[in-house]
């Protein structure tokens, strides 16, 4: 008999892999980029409000269909209840091609060059970092350009795959260790920043009623923090390793998701404590500064290493977060007969996915080396909210289709709350492809990519 995943993650693990998928690096850069499109800090706490509820909201409406459907692969295994194998392959093609590959390529990046701030990391002589060896449109293929920072987040994909590979129960207690620091870290700087920082005009709300800010800005500044949002919906992955998972998961999402939302409006009420709207304008203008490390820095001389050692905890931990999570996807399509057949194999002894963990490092290790995941994150919000709102309403569609399946958790105000996500994400998705023709294009381009592939998988059955 084949073995089975390994049922390990209680609800505190749970909740724990909520908030490390979602805290990364966002949490300390986009108070910068809202600041430069909202110039004021009302504007821009109000966009972090409105990000985190819209996101509690999709949470919400996941938690119900969690509730019923416990299977590994999550939303791969909720779409096919949903829509069918077709829409359900896409979710999970999309998630290896852009999805969860490229967070983990671009987070680990992030933590190379938080290193490399702190520790000069070598390079190569021009001659090599200067190679093209193609070049379409803007994206030039320079694998040895900054080559000690790829060096060491592919060190870091290659390290905690390994370590996940290993058992599930190793990447849980990165989780629950590192998860934990780095909200203990969040609470100290906000406890330092209200006690230090000098700066009286958190919230001008005389200058909050007559700011002139457009919908588009807020629409902008929204999306920025969606960023930092983005993962909430990793822990139904999980399914079949998480102790009593259609209990557990909707509670991991639901609380997680508040705390998370709740660490975002305190900091950065905080940092705004620190600085007002212009300083942060002005940090924006410098590509290469950290909001964070810039504001911590102006009150307390250690501040910036402090933000910088954070930083690289948190990313560190929303690595490991996509890592341990995300192979369980291709776990189930493989299941089905519509990804590689090893991928659903289960390890004798450590009961992990370990194929499908081993493919997921290799594609990573390919966009870090390529570089080409940062054309690939600024399409993941877009490419996310396509399949976030059709999650949203499919819990409408399963209470027509299974009326009588036991729901665990039904999401409250039913059915505004998930109409109302499933409004919001066809706006956000018709406004990304609006603003941003050419990455929504080549978004949309590798999802119906996923069909020919879909079709030569099932040829193959």
């Amino acid at each position: 008999m084949a073995p089975h995943l390994k049922e390990k993650l209680g609800i505190f693990s749970a909740v724990m892999v909520v908030i490390s998928a979602m805290i990364g690096s966002g949490i300390f850069k986009k108070i910068s980029v809202m600041s430069a499109e909202l110039h004021h800090s009302g504007w821009v706490l109000l966009a972090w409000a409105a990000a985190g509820l819209i996101t509690l909201m999709g949470s919400l409406s996941n938690a119900e269909v969690a509730g019923m459907i416990a299977k590994p692969g999550g939303q791969y295994v909720y779409f096919q209840a949903m829509y069918g194998r077709l829409f359900a392959f896409l979710f999970g093609w999309s998630s290896f091609s852009v999805i969860q590959t490229a967070t983990a390529a671009s987070v680990a990046y992030v933590f190379a060059e938080s290193f490399n701030s702190l520790y000069a990391l070598p390079v190569l002589p021009d001659r090599f970092a200067d190679i093209i060896l193609f070049e379409i449109a803007d994206f030039k293929l320079m694998p040895f350009h900054n080559f000690g920072v790829k060096s060491l987040a592919g060190l870091l994909v290659l390290l905690l795959s390994l370590i996940n590979y290993r058992g599930i129960d190793y990447g849980e207690r990165i989780s629950n260790i590192l998860g934990a620091a780095v909200v203990g870290g969040i609470l100290l700087i906000i406890a330092f920043a209200f006690t230090k920082g000098q700066n009286p005009t958190v919230m001008d709300f005389p200058g909050f009623a007559t700011a002139n800010v457009g919908m588009p800005a807020f629409f902008s500044a929204m999306m920025a923090a969606f960023w930092a949002f983005e993962g909430w919906n990793n822990v139904g992955f999980l399914g079949g390793e998480i102790r009593n998972p259609k209990r557990s998961i909707p509670i991991a999402l639901a609380l997680g998701t508040m705390i998370v939302m709740g660490l975002y409006l305190l900091v950065n009420a905080a940092f705004f404590k620190i600085g007002d709207v212009s300083f942060f304008e002005s940090v924006h203008e410098n590509e290469n500064a950290i909001a964070a490390v810039s504001a911590m820095n102006s009150i307390w001389t250690m501040g910036g290493v402090f933000i910088s050692v954070l930083i690289l905890i948190s990313t560190f931990n929303s690595t490991n977060n996509s890592l341990m999570t995300a192979p369980r996807i291709y776990y189930s399509m493989s299941g089905d007969g519509l990804f590689l057949k090893s991928a659903g194999r289960t390890h004798a002894k450590f009961l992990t996915p370990h194929r499908a963990i081993v493919y997921q490092m290799f594609w990573c290790l390919v966009l870090i080396i390529s570089g080409s995941f940062d054309m690939l994150t600024e399409m993941l919000v877009f490419v996310a909210f396509i399949f976030y709102g059709c999650g949203a309403f499919g819990v409408i569609v399963l209470r027509s289709k299974m009326p009588d399946t036991p729901r665990p958790f039904r999401v409250p105000l039913y059915p505004v709350i998930p109409l109302f996500f499933t409004l919001f994400s066809v706006v956000l998705v018709v406004y990304s492809i609006m603003e941003s023709p050419g990455n929504a294009l080549v978004g949309l381009f590798l999802v119906g990519l996923g069909v020919p592939v879909y079709y030569w998988f099932n040829s193959r059955r």
